[in-house]
C-alpha cells in the first residue's frame, strides 16, 4: 500500500521527519503541549539505530545496549515511560576495561572506591593519578550533564556554572582545548589506564585521540561515576517503543514505510512536506531528526532568500564515512575472557568489555582509515546482554554483542565478502578461554554499507555533535545548537545536534521546547 492510499494528505500543526529516539522524543513533547503532531519514518518501524530486531530467534541491538545519558534526562519521568514498560537493568560492574598490549583486566562499577579497589589489584601505581583524574573530571561530567537538558546559550550556562559554584567550569574550558589523549597521559602511565577510556570516548566518535579539541572525551571514566550504566529489560528497542507509546497517547500519529521526497516552502516559511509519491502533507512546523545534509540539499525545496546562506555553508561541509561495524553473534555458551580472570572478575559478566587499542595504535588506525583499512587489532566493545536479561535469547543459548572500531566505509573490494568481519570474531576469540569459536552458532556482520542501504545513514555515517557547552557557544552553524533553522518553522534535531551521539534523548527534549516556546505555547512537564 502506498502512503498515498494510507494516508491522504492531512494538515498538522507540526510534522517530525525521521522516527529515531530523538524525533520520538520530539514529537512526544509536541504532541504533549498540544499540537497536533505527525511523525514520518522511511523504515517499517521507528527507533533507528536504537532499535531492536530479530536475527536467529534472538533480540539483538542495532547498537550497543549500554545506556547512560539517556537516564541523566528528565525524560523518562516526564514522558512516564514506565507507564508504557519501560524498566532498566543496571549493569555492575559497568565496564571491564582492558588493553591488547596485555595485562589483567580492571573494572569500572558506578561506586567509585571499588573502581579503586579493582585498578589497585593490578596496577596499584595508577590509584594515586585515577584519585586526581576523578577530583576534577567528576564536577565537570555533572555540569556537562546538567547542560545538555537546555538549548545552550551565555546566559543559562552562567546560571548553571554559578549553582555549580563554578566547580568543572575550568575542566570544560581547558579540556576542551587540549586532546584527549594528552589528557589521559596527565593522570595514566599505561596502556590499561589510558586507552579503553579513550576507546569509549573519541573512537566512538571516529576521530583520533591526538585530535586537538577532543578533550572532553577523557571524561568517560567519570561518566560512569555520575550516571548509572543500565539496559532496557527486553533489548534496546524498548526505548523506541515506548516513546512511540507515550507519544501516541498523547494523540500523535506515526507513518510508517513512509518516505519524503521534499520539504516544501511558502513564503518566508515551511509549507509542510511531499512525501516520494507526491502526496502533500501541510504543517506551520517541521522538525527534521535526520542528517542536516539531507535536510537542507536533498529535500529542501525552494528556500526563502534568508535560507541562502545556510544552504551555502552545508553545501560546504563535508560528508563524513562511517567508521563503526557490528557482529551479532548466537552463542552456545557464555564467554571468559582471560584477562577478566586474571583480575578475579570470574563468572558470567553482563557487562561491556572495552578492549583498546594503544593511543599510538589508535591514531594510526584513524591514518589507516582514510587508505580503506582497519587496525590489526582494533578497538572492540563485546557484551553478552543475554547474561542479565534473559529474554533476549532462546533457551539455552546467549546473544553476544560485538563492536568494532575503526572499520571505514570505504574498504577496497566493498564489504560484501569481506574477510574482515571473521577476523574480528576470531580476534576476540584469542583473548577468550578455549572453546569460543566452537560456542558460535550463527552471526551477521552490520558494516557501514549495511547501515548505509538499511538505516538510510548517508556513507553509513551517524552524524554527531561533539564538543560540549563550550562548543556548542563557539559553533559556526547555529541551527546545530539552536534547533531553529533560517527558514521560519522549519527545526532540525537528532544526534548532529547538541548535545550529540549515544542513545540520550536531550536534543529531542531541547528542540521540542524551543518550537513549544516559539509557538506560545509552554515546554512540556510532567
Amino acid at each position: 500500500m502506498t502512503a498515498a492510499t494510507a494516508h491522504p494528505a492531512t494538515d498538522y500543526d507540526a510534522i517530525v521527519v525521521g522516527g529515531g529516539h530523538n524525533g520520538l522524543v520530539c514529537a512526544a513533547y509536541l504532541a504533549r503541549g498540544g499540537l497536533r503532531t505527525l511523525l514520518v519514518e522511511a523504515r517499517h518501524q521507528v527507533g533507528g539505530t536504537a532499535a531492536s530486531e530479530q536475527f536467529e530467534n534472538a533480540t539483538v541491538n542495532i547498537c550497543n545496549c549500554d545506556h547512560i545519558t539517556f537516564r541523566t534526562t528528565p525524560v523518562i519521568e516526564e514522558l512516564r515511560l514506565e507507564h508504557h514498560g519501560l524498566r532498566y537493568l543496571d549493569v555492575e560492574p559497568s565496564q571491564v576495561n582492558m588493553a591488547w598490549s596485555g595485562g589483567p583486566a580492571w573494572a569500572s562499577y558506578h561506586d567509585v572506591e571499588q573502581t579503586l579497589e579493582s585498578i589497585g589489584r593490578s596496577y596499584p601505581q595508577e590509584v594515586a593519578g585515577y584519585r586526581r583524574y576523578l577530583k576534577v573530571a567528576m564536577p565537570a561530567v555533572r555540569l556537562v550533564f546538567e547542560a545538555a537538558n537546555e538549548a545552550p546559550n551565555f546566559r543559562e550556562l552562567n546560571m548553571l556554572a554559578f549553582q555549580h559554584r563554578f566547580r568543572g567550569v575550568g575542566t570544560v574550558l581547558r579540556w576542551s582545548r587540549r586532546s584527549a589523549a594528552d589528557v589521559m597521559r596527565e593522570y595514566f602511565t599505561t596502556d590499561a589506564l589510558q586507552a579503553p577510556g579513550l576507546l569509549v570516548g573519541p573512537m566512538v566518535w571516529g576521530i583520533s585521540p591526538e585530535m586537538k579539541g577532543s578533550g572532553l572525551g577523557a571524561l568517560t571514566y567519570a561518566v560512569r561515576h555520575v550516571g548509572r550504566v543500565g539496559r532496557p529489560i527486553g533489548g534496546s528497542g524498548e526505548v523506541p517503543r515506548t516513546l512511540r507509546a507515550a507519544f501516541e497517547a498523547a494523540g500523535g500519529t506515526v507513518w510508517v514505510n513512509t518516505r519524503v521526497g521534499e520539504i516544501t516552502c511558502e513564503g518566508e516559511g515551511v509549507r509542510g512536506i511531499a512525501l516520494d509519491d507526491g502526496t502533500e502533507v501541510t504543517a506551520g512546523v517541521v522538525v527534521s531528526a535526520c542528517n542536516p545534509h539531507d535536510t537542507f540539499l536533498k529535500w529542501l525545496r525552494n528556500p526563502p532568500p534568508q535560507a541562502a546562506g545556510l544552504v551555502q555553508r552545508w553545501k560546504a561541509i563535508p560528508q563524513d564515512d562511517g567508521y563503526e561495524s557490528k557482529i551479532d553473534a548466537l552463542l552456545g555458551a557464555v564467554p571468559h575472557l582471560k584477562a577478566a580472570a586474571q583480575a578475579g572478575l570470574d563468572g558470567d559478566l553482563t557487562a561491556t568489555y572495552a578492549i583498546a587499542p594503544s593511543i599510538a595504535e589508535m591514531h594510526r588506525g584513524y591514518e589507516l582509515m582514510a587508505k580503506g583499512e582497519v587496525l590489526p587489532r582494533p578497538g572492540l566493545l563485546a557484551n553478552v546482554p543475554s547474561v542479565g536479561d534473559p529474554s533476549v535469547a532462546p533457551a539455552g543459548r546467549h546473544v553476544l554483542s560485538l563492536e568494532a572500531l575503526f572499520t571505514p566505509y570505504g574498504l577496497p573490494g566493498g564489504w560484501a565478502g569481506s574477510t574482515e568481519p571473521a577476523r574480528w570474531l576470531d580476534a576476540f576469540g584469542e583473548l577468550a578461554e578455549p572453546g569460543f569459536r566452537e560456542s558460535v552458532l550463527e552471526w551477521r556482520a552490520m558494516t557501514p554499507d549495511r547501515y548505509e542501504r538499511e538505516f538510510h545513514m548517508p556513507h553509513g555515517h551517524a552524524t554527531s555533535f561533539a564538543g560540549g557547552p563550550l562548543a556548542a557557544l563557539r559553533n559556526k552553524n547555529p541551527e546545530l545548537t539552536g534547533y531553529e533553522t533560517a527558514v521560519r518553522g522549519l527545526y532540525i534535531t537528532g544526534a548532529a545536534t547538541f548535545p550529540g551521539a549515544g542513545v540520550w534523548g536531550a536534543s529531542g527534549r531541547n528542540a521540542a521546547n524551543v518550537v513549544l516556546r516559539k509557538v506560545g505555547a509552554a515546554p512540556a512537564r510532567m
